[in-house]
């Protein structure tokens, strides 16, 4: 299994540049449309896609320990300063 990344819109996009050199499947939220859309329903398109969210927005901490403390489950998040 590859790792697939679903890359929210704060992340600056030279990022996903070079993770993608480096071969790793990354879809960002201005590909799939949703750079508009709040947490909550990136964290779920991320989850039907199948894909871990990486973020630089602290605020999807706060959602993701919501998500594991009503065990909703999601494919992961990364998360960088």
């Amino acid at each position: 299994m590859s790792l697939r990344l679903y890359f929210d819109h704060h992340v600056p996009r030279a990022i996903a540049i070079g993770v993608r050199q480096q071969g790793i499947d990354v879809l960002t939220t201005e590909a799939d449309g949703t750079a508009d859309r709040d947490d909550e329903f990136l964290l779920q398109r991320a989850t039907e896609l199948g894909r871990v969210v990486f973020t630089q927005d602290r605020d999807f901490l706060v959602l993701a320990a919501d998500w594991q403390q009503a065990r909703r489950e999601f494919p992961g998040m990364v998360y960088a300063h």
